[in-house]
């Protein structure tokens, strides 16, 4: 039978340890007893034991000797002490130190028992919380996946927790944030990391053929099926999934989708045999699937299946932060491949991409790096090296004189730029909008017919 978990009795009293040996043994505990602090030492160098048992007073070396000594090497250790009734305040002096509790002598089996069952809870809510730290730092390891935001580290928290897990998950975040990142960090810290992870971009897919790509064809089932093809499940079997854009997926094929997680199987195109799989499904949109469900493009029972853990990814400008980071670590990656030394970035340019609204996300500001790096006339990246959308941007809205640049600017994509910076902002709200461009309802409405700006889920349609 599985232990209960493994204890070390430290007590100079035989009669003592040969009682806790009968009551811990009957409750199926691993158990291991010595008389002294040298010698319980001494087992500490040979093996690892959950929790120690340990009298306060003993001829030689104390209890608390014992505690000191064990708490120095290993903080987390759990430590029961021991005590007749006359030493109760060296108890708790010794719970101070860092002991988990205390138990008085003459020990009650009860008392006992339900004292060893809270300790052992506590050892097993720091273990999973060690387990869960070191899938955060793995996942905070991952190229591009750079983030010290609070936002940021509670989705480096989700999707530590989750990975080991087979449920399907939904990224939701804009263009260019990183969801597939993430869903390569869920599958890397999941027991399916030695198996295949198979991405695929719904929206860059015919709908004639998303079928096919999915599931796979037998020959013959089509013009053009001159032999028969696997899909991306079947070669995905045993590993992960990952269906990006998934809110541009045809509502027919959605219906098919749903059936392939409800039954765990696929069918080939023009096949008469169900495969049955073991996959995992990660799906990520840059949509509001609840308005689109509403809408009647995407179907509400499939939204469930996918939806049952979600993970949000913030915009980069909601974690601005995150930005210098993040611009570091581009210019080295970048500057190593391109065989180019770079000392930094200057304060002036650096300000210009933290006053930055990156519509972009993490996408553009690697694409912006990775330019300046080879525009740069020095070892620094300068404001005249980065484009000139973020330096008239960042020079108009932080209040100061805008130097012109040499070769002049497109003024109508500066200005059709800030209307879009400004509407965002104002989460698509003429009226919100308005106010920050100084410009009149009307004026602003004009200007977005004039431009064609459109909401980029409506222009989607």
């Amino acid at each position: 039978m599985k232990s209960s978990g493994s204890i070390l009795i430290v007590d100079d009293e035989k009669g003592q340890r040969d009682i806790l040996n009968l009551i811990l043994k009957k409750e199926k505990y691993d158990v291991v007893d010595v008389p002294g602090v040298r010698e319980a030492l001494e087992q500490l160098e040979k093996r690892e034991f959950d929790l120690i048992m340990t009298d306060l007073k003993m001829q030689g070396q104390s209890g608390l000797d014992l505690l000191e000594k064990v708490l120095a090497d290993d903080p987390q250790q759990c430590i029961i002490m021991m005590t007749a009734h006359g030493s109760v305040d060296s108890a708790v002096e010794a719970m101070r130190k860092g002991a988990f509790d205390y138990l008085e002598k003459p020990l009650e089996r009860d008392n006992l028992v339900l004292t060893l069952l809270r300790a052992f809870e506590r050892i097993g809510l720091m273990r999973e919380n060690r387990v869960l730290q070191k899938r955060i730092e793995a996942i905070a390891t991952i190229p591009n996946m750079q983030g010290e935001h609070p936002k940021m580290k509670e989705v480096f928290r989700i999707v530590a927790k989750i990975a080991p897990s087979n449920s399907t998950v939904l990224i939701v975040g804009e263009s260019g944030t990183g969801k597939e990142l993430i869903a390569r960090a869920i599958h890397e810290g999941s027991p399916r990391r030695d198996k295949p992870f198979i991405a695929i971009n719904c929206a860059a897919i015919p709908d004639t053929l998303i079928e096919s790509e999915l599931f796979g064809h037998e020959k013959g089932s089509f013009t053009g099926a001159n032999a028969r093809e696997i899909g991306i499940f079947e070669a995905a079997d045993g590993g992960t999934v990952f269906l990006d854009e998934i809110g541009e997926m045809n509502v027919a094929m959605q219906a098919k989708l749903l059936r392939a997680i409800q039954e765990k199987e696929v069918r080939r195109v023009g096949g008469k045999v169900n495969i049955a799989l073991d996959v995992r499904l990660v799906s990520a949109t840059n949509k509001e699937l609840e308005q689109e469900i509403k809408k009647g493009t995407f179907r509400e029972d499939l939204f469930y299946r996918l939806n049952v853990i979600r993970v949000n990814l913030p915009p980069l400008r909601e974690r601005g932060s995150d930005i210098k980071t993040l611009a570091e670590f581009f210019l080295e990656k970048y500057s190593k491949a391109a065989g180019i030394t770079m000392a930094g970035i200057s304060k002036q340019a650096l300000k210009l991409l933290m006053n930055y609204s990156w519509p972009g996300n993490v996408r553009q500001l690697e694409s912006v790096i990775e330019r300046s790096i080879l525009m740069a006339e020095s070892n620094y990246i300068e404001p005249d090296d980065l484009p000139t959308e973020i330096t008239a941007c960042g020079s108009l809205m932080g209040g100061i004189n805008f130097d012109l640049p040499a070769e002049g600017i497109d003024f109508e994509a500066l200005e059709r730029g800030l209307i879009i910076k400004a509407m965002e902002r104002a989460e698509w709200v003429i009226g919100k909008a308005a106010p920050l461009l100084g410009m009149s309802y009307k004026t602003l409405q004009y200007r977005l017919d004039k431009f064609e700006i459109e909401r980029p889920d409506k222009r989607a349609k």
